[in-house]
């Protein structure tokens, strides 16, 4: 069998075609994985972050006095499964200072002002537990006093001791 007279040019032009599209074809798959791989980052960088919401039933005490000012915030639980997840973390504005407790391993650290990204009423943070941050305390007490958890510890740097209740809701598992 013959081929048709036509059949170089075709393969030819194909070629050719092939050889211009070919790099266009080649940056668009780099620009597109770049992008991919930026996204991922980015939400990585989200999944660090923690979006802080003040607890209204909250009560904080120093030395058994109330602070002039003072607020407790504690970060929001969107999704179920991060119900878990830094609910052991506990944000303490006391006066114009701010501290971020972490109640499970019974540490207090600093928190600098411009770590905060004020949201409204909430706030937006990175990881602010950091070793450099970290303030002594001592003779932590934890205590379930009814419808509160009552957090108690003595602060290194003041010498005086820090009283918070945080609300937890009731168990209603018996009434279903």
């Amino acid at each position: 069998m013959r081929p048709t007279p036509g059949w170089f040019r075709r393969d030819e032009a194909v070629h050719r075609t092939l050889q211009l599209i070919a790099p266009l074809l080649i940056v668009l798959v780099s620009v597109a994985t770049q992008t991919a791989v930026s996204g991922q980052s980015g939400t990585s960088s989200d999944a660090t972050r923690v979006h802080w919401k003040p607890l209204d039933m909250a009560q904080l005490k120093l030395d058994d006095k109330a602070p002039l000012k003072w607020n407790v915030y504690q970060p929001d639980k969107k999704d179920k499964k991060d119900k878990k997840k830094d609910s052991n973390l506990v944000l303490v504005l006391l006066g114009h200072r701010y501290l971020m407790l972490d109640t499970k391993a019974r540490l207090v650290f600093g928190v600098p002002v411009s770590d905060l990204q004020p949201q409204g009423t909430d706030f937006e943070s990175g990881d602010l537990a950091q070793q450099t941050r970290e303030i002594p305390s001592t003779d932590w007490t934890e205590r379930d006093v009814g419808p509160a958890e009552l957090y108690r510890f003595t602060l290194g740097d003041y010498g005086r001791v820090l009283e918070v209740s945080l609300p937890h809701m009731p168990d209603l598992r018996p009434f279903y």
